[in-house]
């Protein structure tokens, strides 16, 4: 056996032989750093991803002419629990050029009949829109013996009893009145959903108005504070019994 068989081999050796076979390094003079580390990002680089990620600052000029393009609009509500302001809706009236055929109808109520179907449920709520409706109902000259109520049982059955009156053509509108209020479970959606496509086809498949009446909401607060929609669905009943009846009238001659 030859002397440089018998050396035994320096660290220096041993740690070479350790990295045999290892990557090439990109790096001269450093051979143990491995070639795939990542380049630093470059400082204008990162500067324009953070800059790209911050929204732009709204101006509190933009913010007061947005509120106030929408208070010129319509009627500008705050919102219960979340302070939110929305537009409820925008008013103005349609402006028909003069040589048009215009048919339009009136809230008139004098010599005419209307049905009404309201709900027991929830009835601390739709007894108020009852009375309401009833004041309207009055106020448009519609006679106490030219009305006929129709309770049932809960929203859900508000159609079937409204398409039941308006078959009978013995009332010129019929007006659906109830509250649904949300709750823990999607029932919520199941009852207001039908009872809103319900009375559309109750209308559609008898050709009498039907107004819808149904508060859909997610609070008592918000039911006891839009008692008044029962104006709102009188009115628009007797609008449309009126539009169909120049019509009608229309037709004939």
């Amino acid at each position: 056996m030859s002397e440089r068989e018998n050396e035994t081999p320096t660290a220096a050796e041993e740690e070479r032989d350790d990295y045999e076979g290892w990557p090439q390094a990109e790096w001269a003079g450093d051979a143990r750093r491995p070639a795939t580390e990542p380049e630093p990002e470059s400082e204008s680089e990162s500067d324009v991803a953070e800059e790209a990620e911050e929204p732009a600052p709204v101006a509190e000029e933009e913010q007061e002419e947005e509120a106030e393009g929408a208070g010129a609009l319509g009627h500008v509500v705050e919102a219960d629990e979340a302070g939110i302001h929305t537009v409820e809706h925008v008013g103005g009236e349609i402006d028909v050029p003069t040589g048009y055929a215009l048919i339009e109808g009136e809230p008139r109520g004098e010599r005419r009949s209307v049905g009404i179907v309201v709900s027991r449920f929830n009835g601390g709520i739709t007894n108020k829109l009852l009375q309401r409706a009833l004041d309207a109902l009055a106020e448009a000259g519609v006679p106490q013996e030219g009305i006929t109520i129709m309770p049932v049982p809960g929203a859900f059955e508000l159609p079937l009893a409204a398409m039941a009156l308006a078959k009978t053509r013995r009332y010129a509108c019929v007006v659906a009145l109830g509250c649904v209020i949300r709750g823990e479970t999607p029932h919520f959606e199941f009852v207001a959903t039908e009872a809103a496509s319900g009375l559309q086809l109750a209308a559609i498949e008898t050709g009498v108005p039907v107004a819808f009446g149904v508060l859909t909401c997610n609070t008592v607060s918000q039911a006891e504070a839009r008692i008044d929609r029962a104006v709102d669905a009188v009115q628009s009943a007797l609008e449309m019994a009126d539009a169909f009846g120049q019509l009608r009238a229309s037709a004939k001659s």
